[in-house]
């Protein structure tokens, strides 16, 4: 029996020592995340980005209180989008001041202790077409027509100029080598940072469809003989660079629809399947319509690669622009429901202060409804986890797993901020507590269960 209680300091030590802890399945069939030492990790964040700004005031629009109000608030996880017309504004230059912006939001999430995966952002490609992502200078059109639609700007992935342009990014071997050359300068860069989980390889592709094609078929051909080739050399060329982080996989936008994706193996020991989470429907405006179905077909959709791939899922965008209307509060449940069942985590869209998409209001309050992506969940365990559940009705969270054998046995626990009273049974105990986490130790190999509920 441990008896006595830890200081932060010595917790975290404890938290180096290496596990040899696995999990059982996230799903039916579907692998857990883990850490480098084997933890079994849930991620629960948000996006965090600076998209209004360019150059030296790049990334300007995120500040330290983002990662501390994410912590406060019980969340553990940073997509922290970046772009490559800011990396490299010219074929070959890559820039030193972006590169130590992006490391000055990673020293801010070590600081606070969030796991932060660096995301390859591009909307409608990029700046040719007054976006944000791949650089002008790699952008290929063949001449093909564009139309901006300002009240619709997904559109704009249709237009003929945006389309051509994804071909030429897959196709050409120049552009292949210069995409791979800047995932490999990212990795050089941040392999080591403690903050750094892993590259999200690239935002939301797309591409072309071909004369006769609907767009799901589009999809999974684009998927299956561009994406996937992508993703398989851009692979190659981080792992040289950093061998631990895990390598985030996207599908089209195409699987909000309910399409399992086309996407084949990605040979590499290390890859997450992390597809985004929206609603055509409620994206245009509309409210969430319980009786569609809509979650559960995304659900069986989106679970086919992960199992059929051994691969952890983790969301890495989800969320609405109307939080209000009058069956938003049913749609947060069964959406984090849903999430709980089948993912390692999720990352919702966006963390910022005010309207939209804006997770918080001016004074740092989680919206309507936003606060119910606020739960209790263990951010590591040092085990095989048995199962966890949170009953939003009761309010309690309950864990079951079984210790590791071997290394730390220390396992953490986010809480959202409020009261909450704890129990372990086995052969655990808790360790220490802090505002927002708490630390148990079990014995090797011990039994454990673990209820959380307010106070």
């Amino acid at each position: 029996m441990l008896r006595a209680i830890l200081t932060a300091s010595a917790v975290v030590a404890a938290l180096l020592v290496p596990a040899t802890a696995h999990a059982e399945d996230g799903g039916p069939g579907i692998p857990r995340l883990t850490d480098r030492n084997g933890r079994v990790l849930t991620l629960h964040g948000w996006n965090i980005e600076d998209k209004e700004h360019r150059g030296e005031q790049a990334l300007t629009g995120i500040t330290e209180r983002h990662l501390r109000d994410m912590r406060a608030k019980g969340f553990d996880f940073a997509r922290l989008l970046v772009f490559w017309d800011d990396l490299e504004p010219r074929p070959g230059r890559y820039s030193r001041s972006y590169l130590r912006k992006i490391e000055r939001v990673l020293d801010w999430a070590e600081r606070y202790d969030i796991r932060v995966v660096i995301d390859a952002h591009q909307d409608v490609f990029g700046p040719a077409f007054g976006h944000r992502g791949i650089p002008e200078w790699a952008t290929r059109t063949d001449g093909l027509p564009f139309t901006a639609h300002p009240e619709d700007w997904f559109a704009e992935y249709f237009e003929p100029a945006v389309q051509r342009a994804f071909t030429h990014l897959y196709e050409d071997a120049d552009l292949r080598r210069a995409q791979a050359r800047m995932w490999r300068t990212l990795a050089t860069r941040f392999a080591r940072h403690p903050a750094v989980l892993g590259y999200d390889l690239v935002n939301e592709p797309m591409g072309e469809t071909r004369p006769g094609e609907d767009l799901a078929t589009a999809a999974r051909r684009i998927e299956r003989d561009q994406l996937t080739p992508m993703y398989n050399r851009l692979a190659g060329a981080v792992r040289p660079a950093d061998r631990d982080a895990w390598l985030f996989v996207e599908p089209t936008p195409v699987v909000g629809e309910g399409v399992p994706t086309g996407l084949g193996r990605i040979d590499d020991p290390r890859v997450v399947y992390a597809p985004h989470f929206y609603n055509t429907a409620m994206e245009a405006g509309a409210d969430y319509d319980p009786g569609a179905g809509w979650i559960e077909a995304y659900e069986r959709a989106v679970t086919v690669y992960p199992q059929r791939y051994r691969v952890p899922v983790v969301v890495g965008e989800w969320g609405p622009l109307n939080n209000d209307l009058p069956h938003m509060n049913r749609f947060y449940r069964d959406a984090m429901a849903s999430l709980g069942r089948y993912t390692s985590g999720w990352a919702g869209y966006v963390w910022c202060y005010g309207g939209g998409y804006c997770a918080a209001d001016d004074t740092g309050a989680l919206r309507t409804n936003k606060e119910l992506t606020a739960e209790p969940y263990a951010e590591s365990v040092a085990g095989t986890v048995r199962s966890a559940s949170y009953d939003p009705g009761s309010g309690v969270y309950r864990l079951a797993y079984r210790a590791a054998a071997h290394g730390s046995r220390v396992t953490a626990l986010s809480l959202p901020p409020g009261t909450w009273r704890i129990t372990a049974e086995g052969d655990a105990r808790v360790l220490a507590r802090s505002p927002g986490r708490v630390w148990l130790w079990a014995a090797p190999g011990g039994s454990v269960r673990v209820s959380v509920e307010r106070g």
